[in-house]
């Protein structure tokens, strides 16, 4: 996505700070340390978990020098499963992110560029075994009305995938769009700088699903308040509202430049801007189910600015990572933030040799095993540090979190077919949806598909393993 330190800043004094940092070694139960290195440019910004179990990510350069879809096993061992652009003009796209798992057992994502359309990015679908189907192509010229350059998806209760584009269509500022996974049916939902000196926003992050089946998200600039971003609500049939205009408070204290969002199980969103807050370096927030915008914590010169969005782990803690503008050795920083705003930093990367890596991307994923893993941008013991700065960066890891399950959707209505990740999976006895039991097949060891049952009511999925019960992370939302 497209971003402007200096906007995000908007325009404040840079204050510096002393903060005491604790670390997670003997401070904290999660225990950080690198999973695997790459050898060459190979890394994303993401991973996610499929049925097999294995994690995979978008990244590149695959065989043709424009990305690809990579498969990591559990012992760190890593191999192409898809390369983009394999045929001439890039029909198929280039420039992938990390898919999502849909209820169908098969990967739906994107690519920013490239397709049949002058080279808009495409939606695409494909199966583990790296069969892929183009779903849409985009268009990169403002006539085309369905926007260019696609960022994230999600599938939503109604089994559609919702997502943003952050180029062409009206004022170059993207779209929100729906298409069907199954036909391919697009429908463009709403026009981003649409309104007057764009007060609805623009340069959008992906949506979430809240619980009340409306989707929700940030934009990192414009909006009311000098282009300081908004949080909105876009109901499934394209009604748009502007739920807060950040940077409303004297100096941008309430914080500018909002990067995501993730909900808790009553309700509440929590996120962190780019900007603004005591220091100008961004802030966590919490927006309450009355609207009311709190700043639980503010990041500063040493703390670096927060990079995209939190995730909710199953401890009930926030995780999140940090920039390397400070100068605790310039490398960023993985922390932990308590529903109240208490902050913990599990590690601070190190110099570029160091296999722990540096300047980690903005999504931290909590895979089924309760470990955390993200990815950095730069510096293994692989690469060249002394001559180019860099190295080829790394996947992380914080352990210490108990085990759980994950569905895929994370919501649906009654009747809707669910899968269920976890480990061992196999002699499962019951699994149920808020206490109401529903029938299920354990196919793997690794995944379970089951149907949400009549009587179902939004809330926590649970699985009796010959181990112990695992329970769902996020709750699983049950839709009309």
């Amino acid at each position: 996505m497209k971003r402007s330190k200096a906007l995000l800043t908007l325009g404040l004094a840079v204050a510096c700070a002393a903060i005491t940092f604790a670390l997670a070694a003997g401070a904290q139960a999660q225990t950080f340390s690198y999973f695997t290195n790459f050898s060459a440019r190979d890394g994303g910004s993401s991973v996610m978990q499929a049925t097999d179990g294995n994690l995979y990510m978008g990244g590149g350069p695959g065989a043709y020098g424009r990305g690809a879809i990579l498969r990591v096993t559990p012992s760190g061992g890593f191999n192409v499963l898809y390369s983009f652009c394999s045929q001439r003009g890039c029909p198929d796209g280039y420039g992938p992110s990390t898919p999502i798992l849909g209820s169908d057992g098969n990967f739906y994502g994107t690519t920013e560029a490239g397709g049949n359309r002058f080279g808009g990015g495409t939606v695409f679908k494909m199966t583990l075994h790296g069969q892929l189907t183009t779903l849409y192509s985009f268009c990169t010229t403002n006539e085309c009305p369905d926007g260019a350059e696609p960022g994230g998806i999600i599938q939503a209760s109604d089994g559609n995938l919702y997502g943003i584009t952050i180029g062409a269509a009206l004022q170059d500022s993207g779209t929100l769009f729906r298409i069907n996974p199954t036909t391919g049916e697009f429908t463009t939902l709403h026009y981003f700088c649409s309104a007057v000196n764009c007060v609805d926003g623009y340069e959008q992050s992906t949506p979430i699903q809240g619980i009340d089946g409306n989707l929700y998200g940030t934009t990192l600039l414009g909006g009311a308040n000098g282009g300081g971003g908004v949080l909105y609500k876009l109901t499934l049939d394209g009604q748009y509202t502007i739920l807060y205009n950040f940077c409303s408070l004297s100096q941008c204290a309430d914080g500018g430049g909002p990067t995501g969002l993730v909900q808790d199980a009553e309700g509440n969103f929590f996120g962190t801007t780019e900007g603004g807050g005591e220091d100008g370096y961004g802030t966590v927030f919490e927006f309450t189910t009355t609207h009311q915008e709190i700043v639980l914590d503010n990041f500063d010169y040493v703390r670096g600015d927060p990079w995209g969005s939190l995730t909710l782990a199953n401890d009930g803690n926030f995780y999140g990572t940090s920039g390397g503008d400070g100068s605790l050795q310039d490398g960023g920083t993985v922390f932990k933030v308590t529903p109240a705003g208490e902050i913990t930093f599990l590690t601070v990367f190190g110099p570029c040799a160091d296999d722990s890596g540096r300047y980690p991307g903005g999504i931290v994923f909590e895979s089924t095993s309760g470990t955390l893993y993200g990815v950095t941008s730069y510096g293994n013991s692989l690469g060249d540090c002394n001559n180019n700065g860099f190295g080829y960066g790394t996947i992380f890891q914080v352990s210490g979190l108990s085990s759980l399950v994950e569905t895929a959707p994370l919501a649906g209505p009654v009747g809707q077919s669910v899968i269920i990740l976890g480990n061992g999976l196999t002699g499962s006895t019951s699994v149920t949806f808020n206490g109401v039991e529903a029938e299920f097949t354990v196919e793997s060891d690794t995944y379970i598909k089951a149907t949400v049952p009549a009587g179902a009511t939004t809330g926590v999925v649970s699985v009796v393993t010959r181990l112990g019960t695992l329970k769902s992370n996020p709750q699983f939302v049950v839709s009309k």
